[in-house]
């Protein structure tokens, strides 16, 4: 920002450098929060994420690891016991299957195993999502799995706001949380507020209001349906869009008022559709919003197929045409 109207607390920045801001932060703030993962020290990590932090805080506390996730997320959590608050890297979201185990069996559980004496203060950072044009196991959607598992919390920023504060209060959770970064939104720049939060971790937010039509969806999805807000608008058609930010526990509240209002819904997400958060989504606001409801609530998802090669990624992904073609058909009834 720029001019008279400018404030020393308020940054333009690219999402990624949002991300690097609020890590930098959290270590400032907090001796025991340490970075793991691949490349992340000198490299500053493939999508420079954790760019300048090690030569900042040595590397006794961003630690290059071995390519061996299943490895990094067993020694974060023997950490977490310890005292620490680690945070770990992975790569590319098809690279988070190997510390499956580790994720779901150990650290969503250890908690409730110890009766909540033993807490599990571990955040896993998962690029994720696609718009990137990248190869097999670059370009994946696993929130299902972790929203699925107990004992995990799931988010997903969209902003490079809720970026800089949504890994702050990641790590300051005494829960585990799967941070999912959605990769097209890296370099998309925006205004941070450095002065405090905006929403609490777990809370979803309407980014634009409309009468008609209530657009959901969370991560990269979020830019696609205001892209489909701004096309309805030019055929006078209304619609309001919810950023849902935290995929596990879902904020219902703002999106049933939403659906109160509008009395139409339509999910959008890259994710395959079958039994997936749209899924769940749906069905809970069928359940709590039936008789508002003027319409079944439609989704529009990524193809019940492995992740396409790039030159079919368009095909693959969900884009406004797809989305408003979903919007006339939930008008229709």
């Amino acid at each position: 920002m720029s001019g008279e109207n400018a404030r020393p607390d308020v940054e333009n920045l690219p999402f990624a450098k949002a991300l690097n801001a609020g890590l930098r932060r959290a270590m400032a703030e907090n001796d025991h929060v340490l970075l793991m993962g691949e490349d992340i020290g000198r490299l500053g990590g493939v999508f420079r994420v954790t760019e300048g932090l090690q030569a900042e805080f040595g590397e006794r506390r961003v630690l290059d690891t071995p390519l061996a996730e299943s490895g990094i997320v067993g020694t974060a959590i023997g950490l977490a016991m310890a005292g620490f608050r680690p945070v770990v890297e992975i790569q590319f979201d098809g690279f988070v299957f190997p510390a499956f185990d580790q994720i779901t069996t150990q650290l969503a559980k250890i908690t409730n195993r110890h009766e909540g004496a033993l807490r599990m203060p571990v955040v896993i950072r998962i690029p994720y999502g696609g718009h990137i044009g990248a190869v097999e196991h670059h370009q994946e959607s696993p929130e299902t799995y972790f929203a699925h598992t107990p004992g995990l919390r799931v988010v997903s920023p969209s902003t490079p706001n809720d970026a800089y504060w949504m890994i702050q209060e990641a790590i300051a959770s005494d829960d585990p949380v799967i941070f999912l970064e959605p990769k097209a939104k890296y370099w998309l720049k925006g205004e941070v507020d450095t002065t405090a939060p905006a929403l609490p971790l777990h809370a979803s937010r309407i980014v634009r209001r409309g009468t008609d039509v209530t657009l959901v969806g969370h991560g990269a999805m979020v830019t696609t349906l205001l892209q489909s807000a701004a096309l309805a608008e030019g055929e006078g058609i209304s619609c309001e869009v919810v950023d849902l930010r935290s995929l596990s526990p879902v904020d219902y509240g703002p999106l049933l008022d939403s659906i109160r209002r509008t009395g139409r819904m339509v999910y959008a997400q890259e994710a395959p559709g079958f039994l997936s958060l749209g899924g769940e989504v749906a069905a809970t606001v069928m359940q709590e919003a039936f008789y508002a409801l003027e319409a079944p609530v439609l989704r529009v998802s990524g193809f019940d197929v492995p992740f396409p090669p790039a030159k079919l990624e368009g095909v693959f992904l969900p884009d406004p045409d797809r989305i408003l073609e979903a919007v006339d058909r939930v008008l229709a009834y």
